[in-house]
């Protein structure tokens, strides 16, 4: 196993600032690609941010003057530790929640393993650090395209205006359930200047990842049902 020696020199810290670097652009590109606000360059900063920490922690070890094993009464330790709790809150940042909608776990949860890759790296656990990141990559690539595949849980708006006093709320809530869909009032506001009320609607159903059918028959549905005008929107 790679151990964290007690004397650094620089071209030690330029490998270790390298790897920490190639590290977090393997995760931020991916999170890149999916169109994530986490992407390459915060993946980068909070894998150096971890690196940079244990480097410090390695250079505080010194034993100039002290006993053979007196480093093990210190608690120097505190510090990557510190960067890990402190890593919740930016991991916290990442996550959204409204209306009941939860998004951003899989970005928080990459920040974390690319703060533990990056604690890795600076303390010179160069093999964990690989196999970490190789396993980390493969789960973020890999399994994406398995979870395609998968039916999932989607949900997207649909703001519908119609004439006050039509029966299109109960026609469009009886189509969209003869395709699997389910809805959720959240709110509605009338216009008084042409007698109509816009309403916004939650829609959520399953389906794979890759298939639209069910978005792309929104409109045809609410217009049939006695909607005016249709607008919809996909929550990723």
């Amino acid at each position: 196993m790679d151990t964290m020696p007690l004397m650094l020199d620089w071209p030690a810290v330029v490998i270790r600032f390298a790897s920490a670097l190639a590290a977090g652009a393997a995760f931020g590109f991916n999170r890149s690609e999916s169109g994530k606000t986490a992407g390459l360059r915060t993946t980068m900063l909070v894998c150096l941010a971890a690196c940079l920490a244990m480097l410090q922690t390695n250079t505080l070890l010194g034993q100039t003057g002290k006993h053979q094993d007196s480093f093990v009464t210190l608690d120097l330790m505190r510090l990557p530790l510190g960067i890990l709790t402190g890593m919740g809150f930016i991991g916290a940042g990442a996550v959204l929640r409204k209306d009941g909608l939860v998004t951003g776990v899989t970005t928080a949860a990459t920040l974390w393993l690319v703060t533990v890759v990056g604690l890795c790296i600076g303390g010179g656990q160069y093999r964990l650090a690989g196999g970490g990141t190789m396993l980390g990559v493969a789960v973020l690539w890999g399994l994406r395209r398995f979870e395609e595949r998968m039916p999932r849980r989607k949900s997207a708006w649909l703001t519908v205006e119609y004439a006050a006093g039509s029966d299109c709320p109960h026609r469009l809530a009886r189509e969209l359930a003869g395709i699997g869909c389910s809805l959720g009032r959240r709110g509605a506001c009338w216009n008084r200047s042409n007698e109509t009320v816009e309403e916004r609607l939650l829609l959520r159903w399953r389906e794979p990842a890759e298939a639209d059918a069910k978005v792309s028959a929104f409109a045809e549905l609410a217009k049939r049902s006695g909607a005016r005008s249709v607008q919809w929107q996909e929550i990723e």
